[in-house]
């Protein structure tokens, strides 16, 4: 049961990472429109920076789910580079455990909290232009979210994984 779980979020976190990867292309296209505006025609938009700065962020924040699903984080395997298998499995039981469960946690729970104030207050941001920020907030705290699941699903895997290194091998395996 709680391999399908995983299963399900890895395919729904790797989607979301394919599908908003092509942020990419609107936010190609307000750069090298800000760009051409501002020295071809000596006009920089009011709006340029912040878009591109908005754009990259949520292209960001999407792709941390998707980078854990595919396990492409920086990380320093010092130590887990030279467990055995059972050995790698603890030590990612142990530091999702104590150090990601937590930390993503919290994160997730304050995010939706500043997210949910946010929209409340209709918050704009404090510039000229004065986009409203709250869709970005709740953007934000929807990425945490979907990185909060893909560290569950990391956490149900390496229990999967110490459990079958647990295991005997078979003579047909031998």
């Amino acid at each position: 049961m709680l391999e399908k779980v995983s299963a399900a979020i890895d395919t729904f976190n790797r989607k979301q990472g394919e599908w908003t990867a092509l942020l990419i292309i609107p936010l190609l296209v307000v750069v090298v429109y800000e760009v051409f505006m501002r020295y071809v025609f000596n006009a920089p938009t009011v709006w340029g920076f912040e878009a591109t700065t908005f754009l990259y962020g949520i292209h960001y924040m999407f792709g941390l789910a998707y980078t854990d699903v595919v396990d492409g984080h920086v990380k320093v395997d010092i130590f887990s580079s030279r467990a055995s298998r059972r050995g790698q499995a603890i030590l990612s039981i142990l530091s999702n455990l104590v150090i990601f469960l937590p930390v993503f946690t919290c994160m997730t729970i304050w995010a939706w909290k500043f997210a949910l104030l946010s929209t409340a207050q209709r918050e704009l941001n404090s510039t000229s232009w004065a986009p409203p920020i709250y869709p970005i907030k709740i953007l934000m705290a929807l990425c945490f979210t979907f990185l909060l699941l893909q560290g569950i699903s990391t956490l149900i895997k390496s229990i999967n994984s110490l459990s079958s290194a647990e295991k005997p091998a078979s003579a047909a395996e031998v």
